[in-house]
């Protein structure tokens, strides 16, 4: 599944330059050139990295990610500043404020999507064993159990894959490629209305505690696990 990458960057030739590099390298890259545009993205659909310029036309770039780093949603949301400002302080503020690297212009593109790559892969949730929970709704990789309040929840395999995949995606609208990609893998070739059987079968499964709720399909664009 190919990343979703917001860059928010109001020099044309810097954010040409930052997409033609995110699109070579696989992922789907989108460019804003101002806080106010970047936070109606994030808002419609959550990106999986930002590359954010500090000095942007309406606000400054290190106001928005602090704002993002106090919203539960996009607390965790991959940050890169990417400007001009190479002075230490400048750097100590951003770090201070919760983006995740810097990178000062001029910068090298290859050293850049090196970083880009780094910080993704540090944010790949599904990786982790540590046990997961979205408004009362648990989920343990290790024991492979799952739990809503005090109930226990019976899943098939292929239906836990799909709520893990969700749960580390919580409020995303993910397409059916998307999971496809993400749960059997982009080397599988199934139909996309294979996700619709198994997340039928997952909303079933999640009946018993009440969490089937909490699966919403989105018309047009797939489902999103919503938090309660």
């Amino acid at each position: 599944m190919a990343a979703k990458i917001l860059i928010v960057e109001d020099e044309p030739a810097i954010a040409d330059l930052v997409l033609l590099h995110c699109k070579h390298a696989g992922y789907q890259a989108q460019v804003v050139h101002a806080v106010l545009d970047a936070r109606d993205v994030v808002d419609e659909t959550l990106p999986d990295l930002v590359v954010l310029d500090w000095m942007l036309p309406d606000k400054p770039g290190v106001d928005f990610a602090r704002e993002l780093r106090a919203d539960e949603r996009t607390r965790d949301l991959p940050i890169l500043m990417l400007t001009a400002r190479a002075a230490e302080d400048d750097k100590v503020r951003g770090f201070e404020t919760g983006v995740d690297d810097y990178v000062t212009k001029p910068f090298s593109p290859k050293e850049l999507m090196a970083r880009i790559k780094a910080l993704l892969r540090r944010a790949a949730p599904e990786t982790s064993d540590a046990p997961l929970e979205v408004s009362g709704l648990k989920l343990d990789p290790i024991s492979h159990r799952v739990s809503g309040g005090e109930q226990a929840l019976k899943l098939g395999p292929t239906e836990f894959r799909l709520l893990r995949f969700l749960m580390t995606r919580p409020e995303r609208v993910m397409t059916r490629q998307a999971l496809l990609d993400g749960v059997w893998g982009d080397h599988v070739f199934i139909e996309e209305r294979t996700v619709d059987v198994h997340v039928r079968r997952l909303r079933q499964a999640l009946e018993p505690s009440g969490h089937d709720r909490m699966i919403e399909t989105v018309r047009g664009g797939g489902y999103r696990l919503k938090k309660a």
